[in-house]
C-alpha cells in the first residue's frame, strides 16, 4: 500500500510538472508571437496603415488574414490558451510574421511541434559569401533570393543601377525597384522588355510559393504602386530564369554590357549568387571607374570618424 501511494504521488508530481512546463511554454509562445507581430509595419506586408492605428506593428486580425488562420484561433495563441497547433498553422504564421531561420525554429520549439520544412531557404548571408562578393570587385555581384530580394551586394553592384545604400532595406527588391524607382528604371536600356521578362520570371517561380503571405503581399504591393505592373501581371506570362548579356546605362560611367551568371548557394533553389562580367573591353574600363567611385565615396564617408581632433 505504501509503494502504491508513493508511486501515485510520484506520477502525480510528474504530471503536474509536465502541466506547469506546458503552461510556461504557452506563455513564452504567446509573448514571442506578440513581440514579432508588433515589430512588423503594415507597409512591410502590403497593408495600408490607416489613420486610427494605435497598435504598434500589425493587429491580430491582420496576422490572421495574412496567414489564413481564424482570428479567434490566433487570438487564443496570443492568450496562451491550451490548444493544439498544427505544423501547417505554425508554418503559415511564421511566414506571415516574416520570421528568419532562428525565429522560425524557436516558434516550433515553443509549440512542441516538428518543423516540416526546416531551413528551406537561406535568409541570411554567411561571412564567407560576403567575402566572395568583395573579391569579385570590380565586377558587380549580389546575393538574391527567389523573390528577388537583395540579401547582399558588393560596392560595384551598389552603384550599378542606383545607390542601394540610399534605398530603404524593405525596398531592396529588384522587381520593386524595376517598377517604382526612377533611377533604377532609367538604367535599363531596354526597359519595357526587361521589366516584362522580370515579371514573367517572378510568376514562374511564384508557382511554388503561391499561397505564401510574403509572396502575395509583394504582388499586392506592386499592383497598388504600379499600373504598369498590374497590366503586365494580368497577361500571365511565364519565363524560366536564364543568363544573357544585359545592357545598363550607368549615370556616371556610361553604357555597360554585362554577361550575367547565376550560381545557387545551396542544394535548393532559394538564394543565388549573381555575378556580372564585362562583355567588352570598354565595359571593363568603365567598371573599374565605377568601382573607383564607390571606393572614393566610402573613403569620404569614413573621413570624419577617422580624422584626428583639431589643434586648439
Amino acid at each position: 500500500m505504501v509503494r502504491d501511494a508513493t508511486a501515485g504521488a510520484t506520477a502525480g508530481a510528474a504530471a503536474e510538472s509536465r502541466s506547469a512546463g506546458a503552461e510556461i511554454r504557452r506563455g513564452e509562445l504567446a509573448a514571442f508571437l506578440r513581440s514579432r507581430r508588433e515589430r512588423i509595419t503594415p507597409e512591410q506586408v502590403g497593408l495600408v496603415r490607416g489613420r486610427r492605428r494605435r497598435t504598434p506593428g500589425l493587429r491580430r486580425e491582420e496576422v490572421a488574414q495574412l496567414s489564413t488562420v481564424g482570428v479567434t484561433w490566433y487570438t487564443w495563441l496570443e492568450q496562451a490558451r491550451d490548444i493544439h497547433v498544427s505544423a501547417q498553422v505554425l508554418d503559415a504564421i511564421a511566414r506571415a510574421l516574416l520570421l528568419d531561420r532562428s525565429e522560425r525554429s524557436h516558434l516550433f520549439a515553443l509549440a512542441g511541434t516538428i518543423d516540416p520544412t526546416p531551413a528551406s531557404e537561406c535568409t541570411g548571408v554567411p561571412q564567407a559569401l560576403q567575402l566572395m562578393l568583395e573579391r569579385l570587385e570590380p565586377f558587380p555581384a549580389c546575393v538574391q533570393n527567389s523573390r528577388f530580394d537583395l540579401l547582399a551586394y558588393n560596392r560595384s553592384y551598389r552603384l550599378l543601377m542606383c545607390d542601394l545604400d540610399q534605398v530603404a532595406p524593405e525596398d531592396r527588391n529588384c522587381l520593386w525597384l524595376a517598377f517604382t524607382n526612377d533611377e533604377w528604371r532609367s538604367s535599363l536600356v531596354d526597359r519595357d522588355e526587361t521589366i516584362r521578362i522580370m515579371a514573367a520570371k517572378f510568376r514562374a517561380v511564384m508557382a511554388e510559393h503561391v499561397a505564401e503571405p510574403a509572396w502575395k503581399a509583394m504582388v499586392k504591393r506592386l499592383e497598388d504602386a504600379s499600373p504598369e505592373f498590374r497590366e503586365i501581371w494580368a497577361r500571365h506570362e511565364v519565363v524560366r530564369p536564364g543568363d544573357k548579356i544585359k545592357v545598363y546605362r550607368q549615370s556616371r560611367v556610361g553604357i555597360l554590357r554585362l554577361a550575367s551568371t547565376s550560381l545557387w548557394t545551396g542544394p535548393q533553389q532559394g538564394s543565388k549568387l549573381l555575378t556580372y562580367t564585362p562583355a567588352d573591353v570598354e565595359t571593363q574600363e568603365r567598371l573599374e571607374r565605377l568601382y573607383a567611385l564607390a571606393l572614393a565615396e566610402e573613403a569620404a564617408t569614413a573621413e570624419p570618424a577617422d580624422a584626428a581632433p583639431a589643434a586648439v
